[in-house]
């Protein structure tokens, strides 16, 4: 079953690979379950809670680092390691999708790092840290607990069949994240040759447009845990579980992110 995530749209096709020694490939997960053979042994859900663990660990450590940076070194470097963090934290993902290393420890922890970096920064410009709001901290917690929130609430959608992941919700999944991406590059256009910037500038419309993408990214949660849990009764190989740590940090940067930004445009009113 393909996910709209791209990371773990990868995984689920690296079936078309053979593991090493094996005789047969690892990870034709993403469709029906099936018992899949390996010289490794099978993934569990206490590897995967494991690896995202350290994955979301590193983040923090890093977004930390940045905050300090900020705070007690240079806010000039904070902000450049911030654009730093977003495009390396791209180029990553883009590693990790079209270089089938979607599976591998390294990856997975050099992108947490990136993020941690770019979520940090973000955290300081979203807030009005930068500027002395003497809520930002405030803010900020609000944004996290407002993610766990939501990571906790589709888990427990998940798992109690509330919302069924199909090949169906899967399309209309992908085509509701396509038609934000185009959005999304149309407003920076928009903003370059204009100077406005309506998807983003706090108005009716942004709050609309941040309201869709948190919506869009509680959806993909399900599809995050579908592959998890198709991957886990398919016996994929342990190693696997980095990949999906690393579909799961995707989605809950961008939730954060989100949630954040929709904050700050309420702050500012």
């Amino acid at each position: 079953m393909r996910s709209s995530n791209p990371v773990l749209n990868s995984l689920t096709n690296s079936g078309k690979r053979t593991q090493q020694g094996a005789g047969a490939p690892y990870a034709g997960y993403g469709q029906a379950p099936q018992t899949i053979r390996s010289s490794e042994r099978p993934m569990t859900v206490d590897d995967v809670v494991t690896k995202t663990g350290m994955t979301l660990g590193v983040i923090v450590v890093f977004a930390l680092v940045n905050f300090a940076i900020y705070e007690f070194i240079n806010p000039g470097l904070a902000l450049i390691l911030t654009a730093v963090g977003a495009i390396g934290g791209l180029i990553t993902v883009l590693v990790a999708t079209f270089g089938k290393k979607m599976d591998s420890a390294p990856v997975t922890l050099i992108y947490a790092a990136f993020e941690g970096l770019f979520v940090g920064g973000i955290s300081l410009i979203f807030s009005g840290w930068t500027i002395g709001n003497s809520n930002a901290a405030t803010m900020i917690g609000q944004a996290v607990l407002g993610t766990v929130g939501v990571f906790l609430g589709m888990l427990f959608v998940y798992k109690t069949g509330a919302v069924k992941v199909t090949p169906k919700f899967n399309r209309i999944l992908t085509g509701c994240l396509v038609g934000v991406l185009v959005l999304v590059v149309g407003n920076l256009l928009f903003a370059l040759i204009t100077g406005n910037s309506p998807l983003r500038d706090g108005g009716p419309l942004a709050i609309i447009f941040s309201l869709v993408c948190i919506g869009l990214a509680a959806m993909s949660f399900l599809q995050d845990f579908d592959v998890a849990d198709r991957a886990i009764r398919a016996g994929a190989p342990a190693k696997a579980a980095w990949g999906i740590a690393l579909g799961l940090a995707v989605t809950l940067v961008w939730l954060y992110t989100e949630i954040l930004r929709l904050l700050s445009y309420f702050q500012n009113r």
